[in-house]
């Protein structure tokens, strides 16, 4: 099963997601959350990552106090896998191990070490040309909605 990555660039402070396929995420089993992962094994070369989170096939989110592959049915308060409770109140919830398995569907890594090639590709200059364009199609709208206003006030004067 393939398995998405979210990788994280605090530096950049934008996301990019990669897939990797079931024979590449094998390199993966076994991890745990909080480990250096070297980028090769994404297919970014030079890089290192950290794990920081995921979630298993059935959504479930990975905790670091959860041991091992499998659910968890823990108490928590507030934290991950609960948002919001009143103080006091401690509710049963499942959780997924902390290790990297083949249920594990999603990972989150942050970038620790910066490679040679940039993760995220600027494509400024066909951003530049589609704002040009779209500021040469909404002249003629603007112009076309202040005659139907002036049609309108013309026909309540009459």
């Amino acid at each position: 099963m393939e398995m998405k990555i979210n990788i994280g660039d605090p530096k950049a402070k934008r996301t990019l997601t990669h897939t990797l396929a079931a024979e590449d995420a094998k390199a993966l089993f076994g991890r745990k959350l909080g480990d250096k992962v070297k980028g090769d094994i994404l297919g970014k070369a030079g890089y290192e990552f950290e794990i920081t989170g995921g979630s298993d096939n059935a959504g479930f989110p990975m905790r670091r106090d959860a041991t091992g592959t499998g659910r968890r049915k823990i108490l928590v308060t507030r934290s991950i896998g609960q948002q919001r409770t009143k103080k006091g109140v401690r509710i049963r919830k499942t959780v997924a191990g902390n290790t990297v398995s083949e249920f594990t569907s999603q990972l989150n890594v942050k970038v620790t070490k910066h490679g040679g090639q940039p993760l995220f590709e600027e494509k400024k200059e066909e951003k530049e040309e589609a704002t040009t364009e779209q500021k040469i199609e909404e002249a003629p709208a603007k112009e076309k909605k202040e005659a139907k206003k002036e049609e309108k006030k013309e026909e309540k004067k009459e």
